[in-house]
C-alpha cells in the first residue's frame, strides 16, 4: 500500500512521520505528488470536521454572527473561485521573506477559512473564555495583511499573521496575531508563533479539533455544559 492508502486505513499521525523523516525528498519528484495527495486528505478531513463543530455549536446555540458584514467574521468560509491564483499571489508576495508551507496553502485551497469566535458584541458574556475558539482568516483578508509584512527585531521567524490570539477573541487586550512561520526552504509545514503550545501549524488544527474548536479546552474542561458538548462532539470527528 501507499502513503495515502495506509493514511486512509488509519495510519495518520504515523504516515506525517514517515513524511518528515523523508525531509526534502518529500516534496521532490513522485514523492510530493504522494505528500500532497495525504495533505488533500489531511485537509478534507479537516473541513468535515468543522463542519461538524460548527453544526453541534449551533445546536446548542452558541452565538456566532448572525449577519457577517466581512468574509473574516464567518464561522465557515468554503473557497472560493480563484483560491489557486490568490495562493500563488500570496507566495509572490511574501518570497523575500521566505516560502509558505504547502500545509497552509492546501488549507486555503480545500478547507478555505474558519471563526468560531462568540460574538461578544451580541451577547456580552462569554461562557467559555480563555478557551481560544478556531480562527483561521480568509486568503483573501491574509493577503491584505501582508503589505505590511515586516521581519521581527532579530530578523527570525517571519509569519503570516492568520489569527488574533485567544485574549482578542474574548474582547481583551492581548499579544501578536497568531503567525504561521515562513521558511527559507520549501516545507510540508512550519511553526505555529505566538501561540502557547509551541507547535505547528497542523498539530495545532489537531489539538483544536480534537478539543472540538478549542484549542485551550483545559481552560473550561472543568464546566459540565462543556464537557457534555465535547462528548457529544468528539466521537462524531475524523482523525487526520
Amino acid at each position: 500500500m501507499n502513503l495515502l492508502e495506509r493514511y486512509r486505513r488509519g495510519e495518520t499521525l504515523e504516515i506525517y512521520r514517515e513524511i518528515e523523516r523523508m525531509g526534502s525528498a518529500a516534496l521532490e519528484g513522485e514523492n510530493f505528488y504522494m505528500t500532497q495527495a495525504v495533505l488533500a486528505e489531511t485537509m478534507s478531513r479537516v473541513a468535515y470536521n468543522l463542519d461538524v463543530i460548527y453544526a453541534a455549536l449551533l445546536e446548542i446555540n452558541y452565538c456566532y454572527k448572525k449577519s457577517p458584514r466581512f468574509d473574516f467574521d464567518r464561522p465557515i468560509l468554503k473557497p472560493r473561485w480563484g483560491v489557486k491564483l490568490r495562493v500563488r499571489r500570496l507566495e509572490k508576495a511574501v518570497s523575500k521573506f521566505g516560502h509558505v508551507p504547502l500545509s497552509l496553502k492546501m488549507f486555503f485551497r480545500i478547507v478555505g477559512a474558519c471563526n468560531f469566535t462568540w460574538d461578544y458584541e451580541t451577547k456580552e458574556e462569554i461562557p467559555w473564555e480563555g478557551a481560544d475558539p478556531l480562527e483561521i482568516i480568509p486568503i483573501a483578508d491574509l493577503l491584505q495583511e501582508v503589505k505590511d509584512l515586516e521581519p521581527d527585531e532579530n530578523d527570525e521567524e517571519v509569519g503570516l499573521p492568520v489569527a488574533g490570539d485567544y485574549l482578542h477573541k474574548d474582547n481583551i487586550s492581548g499579544g501578536p496575531m497568531y503567525r504561521v512561520e515562513l521558511t527559507a526552504t520549501p516545507q510540508i509545514d512550519s511553526k505555529f508563533l505566538y501561540e502557547e503550545h509551541d507547535t505547528t501549524f497542523l498539530n495545532y488544527l489537531r489539538l483544536a479539533i480534537n478539543n472540538c474548536g478549542f484549542s485551550r479546552a483545559s481552560a473550561v474542561s472543568h464546566l459540565p455544559d462543556f464537557i457534555a458538548y465535547i462528548e457529544s462532539v468528539r466521537p462524531r470527528l475524523k482523525p487526520f
